[in-house]
């Protein structure tokens, strides 16, 4: 057995991971962790990223650089062009990131859920009724990136963006093990609710979820970081329109996406739990 599958094996013990994961000081260690990877040192940077890929599947082969000034630049790399085209079709949603498809179907009147047999509510999701409104009866599905996946994620579709909402939380790890043992657990995390439209008027709403390691979260057409050391006002309104594919922004260092769309829609072929889906992917549709 090589030094990784050992590693592997041990951490996928659930009370274990659970407790290295979550059982320990959260938010200091996420503090840190945003200080440390932007450390422009050499020898850091080196060791850093050796041990995340002795922790990971971490493969840079996709990578548009080979060198990095950092452990935060590794994490945050662009890809090589044309390695993640979007789905051309103006009907379909594509996937705004790559990921690993998680709890999805239909929003049950306000309910939806992280793992079957733990619900959640849209209103304690979002925080705001209008938009609990919008999305009733709707679609939604999850989707986690791991450590090691691209972290940049991107318009899914041509929209207009019409505010964000920042709303302040904790930050418990986003995995399979943690989501079945602490209940709504994404309502409970750091998020930001992104509201945009359809050029049909259509509410389609992502959430972007900070966990662990990752309490940030950089858009571009805010043009600032969203995290706890976020001051001041906490709604940003927007007039901004962009266009399918277009680079949104990035996690700082792997979370989940949760989208919310019209009922209307349904999901593409290939989306089934636990599958792998890359940004541009078509992942919902209309019936």
């Amino acid at each position: 057995m090589t030094v990784k599958a050992l590693i592997a094996s041990f951490t996928q013990q659930e009370d274990l991971n659970f407790l290295l994961t979550n059982r320990i000081p959260r938010a200091a260690l996420t503090r840190f962790m945003g200080w440390f990877s932007k450390i422009e040192n050499p020898l850091v940077r080196d060791f850093s990223i050796a041990l995340w890929k002795l922790f990971s599947d971490l493969d840079l082969s996709e990578a548009r650089k080979d060198h990095f000034k950092s452990l935060h630049d590794c994490f945050t790399r662009e890809l090589k062009p044309g390695l993640r085209p979007f789905d051309p079709d103006p009907s379909v949603v594509a996937s705004p990131s790559d990921g690993i498809v998680g709890a999805h179907g239909k929003i049950a009147d306000t309910e939806l859920f992280q793992v079957k047999g733990a619900p959640y509510s849209l209103l304690d999701l979002v925080g705001d009724s209008a938009l609990v409104d919008q999305h009733r009866n709707g679609s939604f599905v999850t989707l986690r990136l791991t450590s090691s996946m691209y972290h940049r994620f991107h318009a899914p579709f041509d929209a207009h963006i019409e505010r964000v909402t920042l709303i302040h939380g904790d930050v418990w790890n986003v995995n399979p093990i943690a989501l079945k043992r602490v209940e709504r657990l994404f309502c409970k995390n750091e998020r930001a609710v992104i509201r945009t439209h359809l050029s049909t008027g259509e509410a389609v709403t992502l959430v972007p979820v900070a966990a662990i390691l990752v309490a940030s979260i950089r858009l571009h057409f805010l043009d600032m970081v969203l995290n706890a050391q976020t001051r001041g006002p906490v709604n940003f309104p927007c007039d901004v329109n962009v266009a399918k594919g277009e680079e949104l922004g990035w996690f700082e260092h792997g979370s989940t996406i949760i989208i919310l769309a019209p009922g209307d829609f349904t999901f593409c072929d290939g989306i089934a739990e636990g599958t792998r889906i890359r940004a541009g992917q078509a992942l919902l549709g209309r019936k």
